[in-house]
């Protein structure tokens, strides 16, 4: 089993309750919140799924964020870099804002690389410890295959030598072992994708 290393509050720190309850926040919505982590490499697909998905609860009137890895590292995290130590804390650090998010009503999205299975087993562990739906879902898009997107350019750097450290290619990623669902993208449309994520998730919010 892997150990809970969420740092502790130091000193006279102490939890308030809301004066607003969590039971009255889903109810006035009629839904409820979760977190779907999608991982896998860069250019799998992460974010264009879950971006596709959320636009389409948001046009049924859930509601819903997506917190995309790259957008994050603008603000919250723009002190990381990519160490293994800095990948971890900003696994951690998005999995807590989560957290939050589906405390508050949000079905939020996660598209995050997330290359440890440690660090999205302890935001998984976060999630059920405060009875908060959470799901991972790995999209399983190979490296030959994401390398040939190339979104970013990263892999053309790498073969180039001009970037080290790509998650799949000379630093490490280790694929979940038994995820809610497992996407593949190969051959199949943005939409495809997105709606069999839905279908097969919906009982978290529904």
């Amino acid at each position: 089993m892997t150990t809970d290393k969420t740092p502790q509050p130091a000193g006279d720190i102490r939890w308030h309750e809301h004066a607003i309850t969590r039971e009255d926040r889903w109810a006035k919505q009629n839904s409820r919140g979760c977190t779907l982590w999608l991982t896998g490499l860069s250019g799998a697909g992460k974010s264009t799924i879950a971006n596709a998905a959320a636009h389409h609860l948001f046009t049924l009137g859930v509601p819903v964020y997506v917190l995309d890895g790259d957008n994050l590292r603008h603000g919250l995290n723009v002190d990381l870099g990519f160490s293994d130590q800095d990948r971890a804390e900003n696994v951690r650090r998005v999995g807590e804002v989560a957290l939050l998010l589906a405390d508050a009503g949000f079905v939020v999205f996660v598209p995050i690389i997330s290359p440890f299975f440690e660090g999205r087993q302890a935001v998984r562990q976060r999630h059920e410890s405060a009875g908060l739906g959470f799901a991972e879902v790995f999209i399983a898009t190979s490296v030959e295959e994401c390398a040939k997107r190339d979104t970013k350019g990263l892999y053309a750097k790498a073969a180039k030598g001009e970037l080290t450290g790509l998650t799949g290619v000379d630093a490490p990623y280790e694929a979940p072992r038994s995820p809610e669902m497992t996407l593949l993208t190969s051959q199949r449309s943005v939409e495809t994708c997105a709606e069999e994520l839905l279908s097969g998730m919906n009982h978290l919010w529904s």
